[in-house]
């Protein structure tokens, strides 16, 4: 099986945000694939919505042998799982529990409605370039 290197971008905003995101690390371990890499925590202000609550930031690189839009359903379960109950849509985003965002899949490009890679925002998101670049390799 061939393995797949990917960046993934976590968030949490609500609750015990930096066990969120231990917690999200774990469940990626069992679900998606092996974690190589992780950056360090990063605090941040919500960015296209308004909330009293910072975010815990943190990009990882793991491998996997899953597809793209296999990754993509197991997040969102790691998600759901983890206590998040609505995704943000049109750009209308929301305080949340954990948010797992795709961001880069070796070097593919998708543009599909439902799964954008590379992440068609992350260039704009300091809390998700600051940490990328820490690790990318």
């Amino acid at each position: 099986m061939t393995k797949h290197k990917i960046y993934l971008g976590l968030g949490s905003n609500l609750g015990d945000r930096q066990g969120n995101i231990s917690r999200a690390y774990a469940e990626i371990e069992k679900l998606i694939g092996t974690i190589v890499r992780q950056s360090a925590l990063y605090e941040s202000e919500p960015w296209g919505f308004e909330s009293d609550n910072s975010f815990i930031n943190s990009v990882i690189c793991c491998e996997t042998t899953l597809s793209p839009h296999e990754v993509l359903k197991k997040a969102q379960s790691i998600e759901r799982l983890l206590g998040r109950t609505q995704k943000s849509v049109d750009g209308h985003y929301h305080d949340r529990t954990i948010d797992i965002d795709i961001l880069l899949y070796d070097d593919l490009t998708v543009n599909k409605p439902d799964l954008k890679i590379p992440h068609p925002l992350m260039r704009q998101r300091d809390f998700v370039m600051k940490p990328l670049s820490e690790i990318f390799k």
